[in-house]
């Protein structure tokens, strides 16, 4: 097919380059990029006043699919996730079964590849059932495709064991994805520990829960050399850290999620599990140093932590209910509002850190607007306002504390391998 995005603002995080022009794709890749070229397509989208972007690649997505399809499916997952503009997505692998063999692994592979719209990568679990104990199969996993390992919903508490897989990640080339979490130290909590979920009479979770764990597993990247990526970073002193880190030379990455950049725990509605997420909403502190390090590039990517669960999971209040929110399809609009519109990030900047980073971090050859590379693009209007309203989520998963927040800026059209994955209905000019 022979797609024409005419009149948009091409950005490319590839060269820093912005530009006014119409792009032309076929078979699945980016043909030409030049200003009003007259030709008869098979499909023509007007993208005056948007952006058109390097599709957004979300290292950090929980599909729940396999065994707990209550809550999300890999097809409705990658539905949200189009939604949102992700062309791209990184399963994690706390599943029912953990995602610790090659044939979990093919099955959510599969399963994505017959829905047919975003790209899946699935993670492979560290340890085997994700226990600590004993590491998974990863020669196979990485065999059958996995982008990475990951623990992710706990930390591996077994230092050498990491340590061990770290030394096999690097023998691989594939990146560590670092939930970073003392369990001993959580002690019950299920908020930040502060003055104000003090006085709500919930056991909070401190800073250090996080900051310790990071500060070992930045000491064995250092030591084994490996690629690691600490997952949704939300302390001060993970900023300082990270900063460190990289100035002496480790391979660290960071991510942060617009929960974590955007809402404190003076936030919180009292006993609404929507406010309820892990690592938990911290101070004011916390995010204006989240927010310094994104825009200095301490931290490289914002991913969602995308967390669906059902209304009745979460309507048992905060004490009770599980961790999490969901995030694919709030990310862009949350970014383009609270960041790049208050001057924290340039548009240039959203996109180095939602599809171009990522990518790199992965050894994905995305993320950028270039001719001849996958024609993986979102069409952006950074100008459209309106309200989040979670009826209108893609996602099984309504689980969000954004509900009616306004926003700014709307995914229009999103385009994956050159097809039109997501397209808003009555919104765009067609041909």
């Amino acid at each position: 097919m022979l797609l024409l995005i005419k009149n948009g603002t091409v950005i490319n995080p590839g060269d820093k380059t912005e530009v006014k022009a119409d792009v032309l794709v076929e078979d699945g890749r980016i043909k030409k990029i030049a200003p009003k070229q007259a030709i008869k397509a098979d499909r023509t989208i007007d993208a005056k006043d948007c952006y058109v972007m390097p599709g957004f690649i979300d290292m950090h997505v929980h599909l729940r699919d396999p065994g707990m399809e209550h809550k999300e499916t890999v097809e409705t997952g990658v539905r949200a996730a189009v939604h949102g503009g992700f062309t791209t997505v990184v399963a994690m692998p706390n599943t029912k079964p953990v995602v610790d063999n090659p044939d979990v692994v093919n099955y959510v592979h599969n399963k994505a590849k017959n829905v047919g719209l975003a790209h899946v990568l699935q993670a492979g679990s560290v340890t085997k059932g994700q226990r600590g104990e004993v590491l998974s199969e990863i020669e196979g996993m990485v065999e059958a495709g996995i982008p990475a390992i990951s623990e992710d919903g706990k930390s591996v508490m077994n230092a050498q064991l990491y340590r061990e897989a770290m030394t096999l990640a690097v023998k691989y080339d594939i990146p560590v994805l670092a939930h970073c979490e003392d369990i001993n130290m959580v002690n019950g909590g299920v908020v930040n520990a502060d003055e104000y979920t003090e006085k709500m009479r919930l056991r909070g979770i401190s800073n250090s829960v996080e900051d310790v764990i990071i500060a070992r597993d930045i000491t064995l990247a250092k030591e084994t050399g490996a690629a690691l990526h600490l997952c949704h970073c939300s302390t001060k002193d993970s900023v300082k850290m990270i900063d460190l880190a990289k100035k002496d030379g480790v391979r660290v990455t960071a991510e942060a999620c617009p929960h974590h950049f955007i809402l404190t725990s003076s936030d919180i509605k009292e006993n609404d599990a929507n406010y309820k997420m892990n690592p938990p909403l911290r101070t004011k502190e916390d995010v204006k140093a989240l927010r310094e390090g994104l825009k200095a590039d301490i931290i490289d990517v914002i991913a969602t932590d995308h967390a669906p669960h059902t209304a009745i999971e979460k309507g048992v209040g905060i004490r009770k209910a599980p961790f999490g929110i969901v995030g694919l399809e709030t990310a862009a609009a949350l970014t383009m509002t609270e960041l790049v519109d208050k001057g924290w990030l340039t548009i240039m900047q959203m996109a180095e850190k939602m599809s171009y980073n990522p990518a790199k971090i992965l050894g994905l050859d995305k993320g950028v607007v270039e001719e001849g590379k996958s024609a993986d693009l979102v069409i952006f209007d950074a100008q459209k306002e309106y309200s989040i309203r979670p009826e209108e989520f893609y996602s099984r998963g309504k689980n969000t504390p954004f509900a009616g927040k306004k926003v700014k800026g709307m995914v229009m059209a999103t385009i994956v391998d050159g097809r039109i994955a997501f397209e808003r209905a009555g919104e765009e000019k067609n041909d």
